[in-house]
């Protein structure tokens, strides 16, 4: 395609014109972009206003945008981006075509600078250990710094959305409590599928501040493409067992479809939705060793992989990268990368939040329609620190025109980290000699070296520049010898240099066998270090694959050199033919250039040949051309280009009709899946219209939406028999209990009534350590509380008459104040002070008198697991009467009747009585006596329970 940006235009069309003449213009256009993007004749194509812009014109995203960037010059007016992702005909552009009207586009406004007013930075100490503490030290000591500045245009006088430490954590905590309403525990995972915007950042921290973990997902680039996104995306969320999910309401419809092909997703709910909670989060305590968030691989739909990335493994490489880059109080981010994507996520937005520094985000959207807006914005912010992949630069150079930067200023710049995709030493000379008039300085260029497997960096190098390294064909290819060429060698091959480990991260180059390689041969790149993965989530086989001896496979190819990487590419990309490495990305990016071939639609990868043992060179290709001579001419020239790169013809040149090669979201080539399709035979198979698409998804559905229906209304019909046999037998036992002429018959009543309706209901108990109760004296007795039928489950496990000390409030109602009064129950006061002093006496008196006293000492319970902080009068009581503490640890009540829901569900339950405790003595001190009494007694449940500490 032409730099369309960078060639002279005609005056806009004049859109009071008539309509036929409007809509024949806006069909030369379309046609014309074809003719361009497939190097043929726009005579070659019949174009209506009807015709499928995949299905008919093949045009992919970047395609897209060149048509709408022609159409608005075309027409003089300012289309929505939004238009990119709804149109699927010309027509549609002609709709809102007429909807613009004339106005003048924003590439023409002159933005104003605009410097952010910083502020005193106290940075957060290095112990920081979770991303949610690095919030709550900026959110305590940096309220108002300014952390996120987002806009969807960066031009004029458009309006940017300015978010504060102290707004960030609010309005996290909202989402928080929002997702904890809808029954959210600790370690649940929740999807984020949602664009750029403010609320992605509040959803993020809001999942880790409630106790889940984030699994972002892109959402779905374009209606024609929707059954391929489902697919692949119910095979990861599957995998993630996600139980619910954040998306706009926009793309609710697509969730419903992911909903009926997950089993474990229950909930899909806006930001919006979320936030409008009332009650506050139940705020979990979290370790360094928590996972922070799953980042799933472009890997197949079988067979998805899930890196789990802990808050050591995101705090480490983000101080890594800071310590390389020396990132200051005064640095401000840009960005306009993908937040469901690592580099985007944490290179850009975690490091900069932890660091303190504003992020100026716009979407990826934005930047892909009009690429100069990420340069105004780094311009009009004074950004220092910025990051994107290789394309970006590309289309910066192809796209944007010398009237589009007038004025621009880029000499704030100082980290301009290029990574993500295989770095291109051409685009970087071009990039760089573009946009040096502009005050953009070589060294701040610096390409890096990263992984998910590895957090997101892993090599860099800053202040330097790049540096290339020209090395002679025949004998890397023959031998894996990196050896310099000579100045006169035709044909070299380049990599760009990713620079040295980051710190606390060491690196090899190993052959096959695991033995590490010496300098200038290439090899399989290897790390190890405190940024590292534990593994991929819930795949064992894919886990024990990424490891060898402590190291962790990269699956990337490359050299050392002077202490430096040079990646070479990927293991499973490389194709072994007839002894010598061919690597695929040079090879596509010369085919591209073929006139009639795609540029950007090639894909080059090996097929097993099991004749000769070796692989089959294949060169898969997209284009429009229909005609047989003309389809042979073209295959011949094809031919000619791989035997001029690489020595020898390719084994087979299939010309593809568009949409045959496969890419991921970012939009890299997926050779592996490409050559599935290859070698199932499935190369142009038929892409179907969008409402087919849904039918299909649809009727798939049916089966497991069907199960899930059947498993709730199963789980509705379980709990409505439950409340039955709890009412068949809880009327008579209550009366019989009010009769009851002592409270020993009281117990003996509710004893049998609690085991038969555990009987009757299907929950099984198991009860373990009754020998540790005293078999005669008073003794205290705290247990934790999980639920509401927690006090059932006592009564029903207990072998002897106890007394429940319970809240006052209760005392007053009318059908548990009978019950508990018959029971021998003790009431006390919980806020009234001088009352509730009386009754801790009363209560030291009663144990004095020899009763058996039962404390439930966190006073009431959540629907989050998790221990709550202890109150100090059954200890307090137990120290002044000198009496033991037994420990009782109750497992499973809150899964079968949880906070909030009346809904009970089947499950095991388990009681353990632990040995008793000895009270120390208070030696005239019951306060700190009893303060070593409930630690000890805490800690010990904490062992038995299983649940986080929520006492801190």
């Amino acid at each position: 395609m032409q730099d369309s940006q960078r060639q002279t235009t005609a005056p806009p069309f004049d859109t009071s014109a008539g309509r036929d003449e409007i809509e024949a213009a806006l069909v030369a256009i379309v046609r014309q972009t074809w003719a361009d993007l497939n190097r043929r004749s726009p005579a070659q194509l019949k174009v209506t206003l009807d015709s499928s812009l995949d299905r008919d014109l093949g045009l992919d995203s970047l395609a897209r945008v060149e048509l709408l960037l022609r159409i608005e010059r075309a027409f003089g007016v300012h289309m929505p981006e939004e238009v990119l992702e709804q149109a699927e005909t010309p027509r549609h552009f002609l709709k809102v075509l007429k909807e613009a009207g004339k106005t003048v586009a924003p590439t023409l406004l002159k933005p104003a600078e605009r410097i952010i007013t910083r502020g005193e930075l106290i940075p957060a100490p290095l112990n920081i250990s979770t991303l949610v503490e690095a919030l709550d030290w900026h959110a305590q000591h940096n309220p108002d710094r300014v952390q996120i500045i987002y806009a969807e245009d960066f031009f004029g006088d458009a309006p940017e959305t300015r978010v504060t430490y102290a707004q960030l954590l609010a309005q996290s905590e909202r989402i928080a409590a929002g997702l904890q309403d809808r029954g959210l525990v600790q370690g649940q995972t929740v999807a984020i599928m949602l664009p750029t915007c403010p609320e992605y950042f509040y959803s993020y921290l809001g999942i880790l501040i409630a106790g889940g973990v984030p699994v972002p997902i892109y959402p779905p680039a374009r209606l024609t493409q929707i059954e391929e996104h489902v697919r692949r995306h119910a095979g990861i969320l599957a995998n993630a067992g996600v139980t619910s999910m954040i998306t706009i309401t926009e793309a609710k419809p697509v969730a419903r479809l992911l909903e009926a092909h997950v089993a474990s997703l229950r909930h899909i709910v806006t930001p919006a939705e979320l936030a409008k909670t009332t009650r506050e989060p139940v705020r979990v305590p979290l370790q360094a060793s928590d996972i922070a968030f799953i980042q799933y691989t472009s890997g197949s739909t079988g067979n998805p992989k899930g890196v789990m990335l802990t808050h050591a493994n995101l705090i480490n490489n983000i101080r890594a990268i800071g310590g390389i880059t020396g990132i200051k109080p005064d640095d401000v981010f840009m960005i306009w990368l993908p937040l469901y994507h690592d580099f985007g996520l944490i290179a850009a937005w975690m490091s900069s939040m932890i660091h303190g520094n504003p992020l100026v985000a716009m979407s990826p959207l934005a930047f892909l329609v009009r690429p100069e807006r990420w340069l105004w914005a780094i311009h009009r912010h004074r950004a220092t620190y910025t990051a994107a992949p290789n394309f970006a630069f590309d289309l910066c150079v192809k796209r944007i025109d010398d009237s589009q930067i007038e004025g621009l200023d880029l000499s704030s710049l100082r980290v301009c980290a290029n990574a993500a995709e295989p770095i291109s030493p051409d685009t970087m000379e071009r990039f760089i000699k573009r946009f040096a008039p502009y005050g953009f300085r070589r060294e701040a260029m610096m390409p890096a070296y990263g992984l998910a497997e590895a957090t997101v960096g892993v090599a860099s190098v800053y202040g330097r520049g790049p540096k290339v390294d020209r090395i002679a064909r025949q004998a890397f290819t023959r031998s894996g010898q990196a050896q310099p060429a000579k100045a006169d060698d035709p044909n070299p091959l380049s990599f760009v240099s990713c620079g040295r480990p980051l710190q606390d991260i060491e690196m090899r180059v190993v052959d096959k066998s695991g033995r590490e390689l010496g300098e200038r041969v290439e090899g399989k790149i290897e790390f190890r270090g405190p940024s590292a993965t534990q593994g991929y989530y819930r795949n064992p086989t894919a886990t024990a694959n990424l490891f060898h001896d402590g190291w962790l496979d990269t699956g990337d190819r490359g050299y050392m050199a002077d202490g430096e990487i040079y990646l070479t590419g990927r293991v499973k990309d490389i194709i072994i033919r007839g002894g010598r490495n061919i690597y695929p990305h040079e090879l596509e990016e010369a085919v591209g250039k073929v006139p009639g071939i795609r540029r950007g639609c090639v894909a080059v990868f090996g097929s097993p040949d099991p004749v000769t043992g070796t692989e089959r060179l294949v060169v898969l290709a997209e284009t429009r051309v229909d005609d047989a001579s003309e389809r042979e001419t073209l295959r011949a020239e094809v031919t000619r280009v791989t035997v001029e790169r690489l020595g020898e013809p390719p084994d087979d040149v299939m010309l593809a009709p568009p949409q045959s090669v496969l890419k991921t979201s970012s939009g890299k080539v997926r050779r592996a899946a490409t050559r599935e399709v290859y070698e199932a035979g499935l190369v142009g198979s038929k892409v179907h219209a969008v409402w087919w698409q849904v039918v299909r998804l649809a009727a798939s559905a049916i089966v497991p939406a069907a199960r899930q229906r059947g498993k709730r209304i199963g789980e509705w019909l379980y709990g409505a028999y439950a409340w039955l046999i709890a009412a068949l037998l809880g009327v008579p036992a209550w009366l019989a209990t009010a009769l009851a002429p002592n409270p020993a018959w009281a117990w003996k009543i509710g004893r049998l009534t609690a085991r038969a309706f555990l009987r009757l209901a299907g929950i099984p108990l198991e009860v373990r350590g009754l020998e540790n109760l005293p078999e005669s004296g008073p003794c205290v007795m705290v247990a934790n509380h999980a639920s509401y039928i927690d006090g059932v489950i006592m009564v029903a496990a207990l072998p002897q008459d106890y007394s429940f000390v319970a809240k006052q409030e209760l005392q007053s109602q009318f059908i548990p104040g009978i019950y508990l009064r018959r029971l021998g129950t003790e009431f006390v006061e919980r806020f009234a002070i001088r009352q509730s002093a009386q009754d801790t006496n009363r209560i030291v008196g009663a144990a004095l008198a020899g009763k058996r006293l039962v404390f439930f000492p966190e006073g009431t319970f959540r629907a989050a697991p998790g221990l709550l902080p202890f109150r100090l009068g059954a200890f307090v009581a137990a120290v002044k009467a000198q009496v033991p503490v037994v420990t009782v640890t109750l497992r499973g009540t809150r899964a079968v009747l949880r906070d909030g829901s009346w809904m009970p569900r089947r499950g095991k339950i388990t009681i353990a009585f632990g040995k008793p405790i000895a009270p120390p003595t208070d030696n005239g001190d019951s306060f700190r006596a009893a303060i070593r009494l409930r630690d000890e007694a805490r800690a010990r449940m904490l062992d038995d329970c299983g649940e986080p500490d929520l006492g801190h």
